[in-house]
């Protein structure tokens, strides 16, 4: 992995518009389309009641009420939402659907609003999200889309983000329930880690604390599978500090960190790292023309202060001993620096540095 140096927690990031260049790609990509419903209609609610957990302790969310006159028009809207979300506007399929509630959060930058839709059937349920756009957060989930193993389905309208939830265990709350378990097996929990660490770091995703991200646990025919997937997209390309981009140096990932080195042999690390590199490249590789022009577009974005652009080209160059990072004067150029960095170094010996208890 990486050497030591803690990041402290940064102040709150400014949200940054989505600029004519973005929306562009976006509606090239269908990811921009008209919307029924919008942020700001969603904030025009009339009481709030506190969520809790089963247990009864309050959350950080409340449920939002509306209007009465207001509720069977949102309600279909929101249907309607779902509806572009999970089947390309196709209404006859979701009739049987129904809202059961709306949650607003005051906790972070998106300020979001959790929709939850329920199955009149059979009672299922599901998730979808209304956030500020931010173009920050836009371009991580489609740099997510692109470069991870997950795909992402968001929308975007104005200054509307729409975002499917990202099912799993937090990862706050499966270091302290399901860390000590014997399934899954240790070696598969410490081995995605080290690829999940390698993830955010070459696409430059940030503030990835245990709360920010999930475990998905997948039966197999003999022992569980593990996937961590990131759900917070907030920090993508702003902090000027190399160690931000890395979730093994978070506090509150300390638990997972002594897992994975107590579970791991360096050069299996290694081992580890290097596939997730080869498979971000070849991912790279398969979507080339669409990640080239988010890149393109990326690099003409102003996602941090220059200041910040120059002082993360310094560490990148120092962690990767390669000059070019210092002509790079935006965040698109310096992930577009770190592909090529991998890219050089597939093949080459280089000894891994585990973080030590």
């Amino acid at each position: 992995m990486h050497e030591l140096g803690t990041p402290q927690p940064t102040r709150r990031k400014p949200s940054f518009p989505i600029s004519a260049d973005l929306r562009a790609y976006l509606r090239r990509y269908k990811r921009e389309r008209e919307l029924p419903v919008t942020y700001e209609r969603l904030r025009a609610f009339h009481e709030v009641i506190p969520l809790t957990d089963e247990k009864g302790k309050p959350t950080l969310w409340d449920t939002v009420i509306y209007d009465a006159n207001e509720m069977s028009e949102l309600n279909e809207a929101l249907k309607e939402i779902y509806a572009w979300l999970k089947v390309d506007g196709d209404l006859s399929v979701v009739s049987h659907l129904y809202v059961d509630r709306v949650d607003f959060c005051t906790f972070g930058n998106s300020t979001p609003f959790r929709i939850r839709i329920v199955n009149a059937y059979n009672d299922n349920q599901d998730y979808f999200y209304v956030k500020q756009a931010d173009a920050s957060r836009v371009y991580g989930l489609e740099l997510e889309h692109l470069l991870s193993p997950s795909r992402m389905q968001f929308m975007t309208h104005g200054n509307t983000l729409v975002e499917e939830h990202v099912a799993g265990i937090p990862g706050d709350m499966f270091i302290e329930k399901w860390l000590g378990r014997p399934d899954p097996k240790p070696i598969r929990v410490a081995k995605e880690l080290v690829k999940f660490n390698e993830r955010c770091f070459i696409r430059l995703l940030g503030d990835m604390r245990s709360y920010n991200f999930v475990f998905v646990i997948t039966p197999d025919f003999e022992e569980s599978q593990i996937r961590i997937r990131a759900m917070d997209f907030d920090q993508q390309s702003y902090d000027g500090r190399k160690n931000f981009y890395l979730p093994q140096f978070f506090k509150d990932n300390y638990p997972l960190v002594n897992f994975c080195t107590k579970h791991l042999h360096s050069e299996t690390a290694h081992q580890y790292q290097r596939e997730e590199q080869t498979l971000i490249l070849q991912r790279a590789s398969l979507a080339s023309e669409r990640l080239g022009l988010l890149l393109h577009d990326m690099a003409r974005d102003p996602l941090a202060p220059i200041e910040k652009v120059h002082s993360l080209r310094e560490g990148l160059a120092e962690h990767y001993h390669r000059k070019d990072y210092l002509r790079c004067e935006s965040m698109g150029a310096l992930i577009r620096e770190n592909l090529e960095s991998i890219r050089r170094d597939i093949g080459r010996p280089v000894v891994p540095e585990l973080v030590p208890e």
